[in-house]
């Protein structure tokens, strides 16, 4: 385990359903420690393996921008991601400690003024991997952003959560 990971634990949520947390350093390396415990996660969940792929890469990118954007690389600034199921959605949660982001001030990546320039593609491709994703300003500063991504299976029952009806 990196030293800066600070762990994982089933954190319960307002509604007692069962979730899992990690906070990590604001540092790139870390990204894969997020990746390795979300994939081990979504795989235990029965989750096919190209969803696991792109909710992967969608995470990876909203955690890297934490880190880059929102914490600046301050190694002792947090970035915590929270995941679960919320019936048949998985939700992903990734908030950082920085100044706070507006997502409404970027450019289309896809427009010709910005066709070359570095920023926007991987909120491009976030929203392009998930069914969903919010941006609000995180409980105690910084942005949270939220990830959902309707899967097929039996997501929940493998995370022990009861469902409707039960």
């Amino acid at each position: 385990m990196l030293d800066s990971a600070r762990g994982r634990s089933p954190v319960p949520d307002e509604s007692d359903e069962p979730r899992v947390h990690l906070a990590i350093g604001s540092r790139f390396e870390n990204i894969e420690l997020v990746q390795v415990v979300l994939e081990d996660a979504l795989e235990g969940m029965g989750v096919d393996g190209d969803t696991r792929h792109w909710v992967g890469l969608a995470v990876r990118e909203a955690v890297a921008n934490a880190i880059k954007h929102g914490n600046r690389q301050d190694p002792g600034k947090q970035v915590e991601v929270d995941w679960g199921v919320e019936g048949h959605e998985l939700v992903v949660h990734v908030r950082d400690e920085g100044e706070g982001f507006d997502p409404d001030h970027l450019g289309s990546p896809l427009a010709p003024e910005n066709l070359l320039r570095p920023n926007g593609r991987g909120i491009f491709y976030m929203k392009s991997f998930m069914d969903t994703i919010d941006y609000a300003p995180g409980p105690t500063g910084g942005t949270e952003v939220t990830l959902r991504k309707r899967v097929a299976g039996r997501p929940a029952e493998a995370l022990g959560i009861p469902q409707e009806g039960q």
